[in-house]
């Protein structure tokens, strides 16, 4: 469950949030049928949405990785940063739209390191870069090298990390709540402790 709210804000819509903010809410409920509460408590920051929607784009787009391997990346970094809505939601993508296999989904929503030498390796370089604020050791860049993975996606790692940076904090000092879309996906607050342990 997640953390009672730090600060109190108002959850914009497309009519009321201002500047670009708008139009990504009115894009994300035109896609989605709904608009995520994340997004509506960003949008009182139109940049911070903004630049969230922009490093979300991004990564998906550029980073080099499959789908799987995408919600690995998001999933570890809301793991490490105890983000419940997050785990929540990439969890969801994972299971219904990306295709992380079901053992590497269970793996990852108990911050364990998936039993698969790819996910596994990726999953483990993301946790120490997230946890560790980048300064990793040089084993653990080779480590990850030698999985299969190359420099792209180390920065890819990096900018994933700095998307989740705006959406883990904003849920952390908001206390979002998790959408009706993503409840079935949501930890208890028993399994969250024990997976972030």
């Amino acid at each position: 469950m997640p953390k009672p709210p730090l600060i109190s804000v108002e959850l914009k819509t497309p009519d009321t949030a201002e500047g670009a903010a708008a139009g990504i809410l009115a894009g994300a409920r035109d896609q989605l049928g709904f608009v995520p509460n994340m997004y509506a408590a960003m949008a009182n920051l139109p940049a911070v949405l903004e630049q969230y929607s922009a490093s979300y784009a991004a990564f998906r787009e550029t980073a080099g990785f499959t789908p799987a391997e995408q919600e690995t990346v998001f999933l570890t970094i809301s793991q490490a940063n105890d983000c419940h809505y997050c785990t929540a939601a990439h969890s969801m993508l994972a299971d219904v739209m990306s295709g992380v296999p079901k053992y590497a989904l269970e793996a990852l929503r108990k911050g364990d390191t998936p039993a698969d030498n790819r996910l596994g390796a990726l999953s483990e370089f993301t946790r120490r870069m997230t946890l560790l604020r980048g300064a990793v050791e040089k084993d653990d860049v080779d480590r990850f090298l030698a999985a299969g993975f190359t420099n792209q996606h180390v920065f890819g790692v990096i900018l994933a990390i700095a998307c989740k940076t705006f959406s883990n904090y904003t849920n952390h000092l908001v206390g979002t709540e998790i959408d009706d879309a993503m409840a079935a996906y949501a930890l208890s607050g028993d399994e969250f402790a024990e997976a972030t342990a």
